[in-house]
């Protein structure tokens, strides 16, 4: 199965978020290079919250390039077998800890947002994983900074994409 059948199969599967669901599977069925940064009409990317439920801590990445608080995440790659697989690989890459874990289920939610040309959309595809215990942080090269933040501290650094994130994974939690 290729990364685009395993994108329509898991949009079909999600429960929820239906007309941005729909727009996502609208997107994909004319666009069959929608998977990929090259689209230029918007590319489905994966990302991940790094939550560590036992301490009520979130990890987010100070992006390099948009300066902001975020969770991990990125662009899929050829290697990627799914987009569960995009974002546990992103989560790993960008936040260095190895043994993440995806929380069962498939995607906690979905958020499209503008990007800067000559791109126009990033169709993101939002998961959650579990750090394992002890687990250590070690900031990437697209990061500025990488922190834990208690769940009420979100709010005051994130965006709301990210606090809505934050909210349906601790519902799930």
């Amino acid at each position: 199965m290729s990364l685009h059948d395993d994108a329509v199969l898991v949009l079909k599967r999600h429960e929820g978020q239906d007309e941005l669901r729909h727009a996502y599977l609208e997107h994909l069925e004319t666009h069959p290079d929608g998977m990929w940064k090259a689209c230029g009409d918007g590319h489905v990317t994966a990302s991940a919250l790094v939550i560590d439920p036992e301490h009520g801590r979130v990890l987010l990445t100070l992006h390099r390039k948009l300066r902001k608080w975020l969770q991990m995440g990125g662009h899929c790659e050829p290697q990627d077998t799914s987009l569960e697989a995009a974002a546990l690989r992103e989560a790993t890459e960008e936040s260095g800890i190895e043994g993440l874990t995806l929380l069962a289920g498939g995607p906690v939610r979905l958020d499209r947002h503008p990007i800067p040309e000559p791109c126009r959309w990033h169709f993101d595809v939002q998961y959650a994983v579990l750090a394992p215990a002890g687990a250590t942080q070690a900031i990437s090269d697209e990061s500025l900074d990488l922190r834990w933040f208690p769940y009420d501290e979100v709010a005051a650094v994130a965006d709301d994409s990210v606090v809505r994130l934050l909210e349906a994974t601790r519902a799930l939690v």
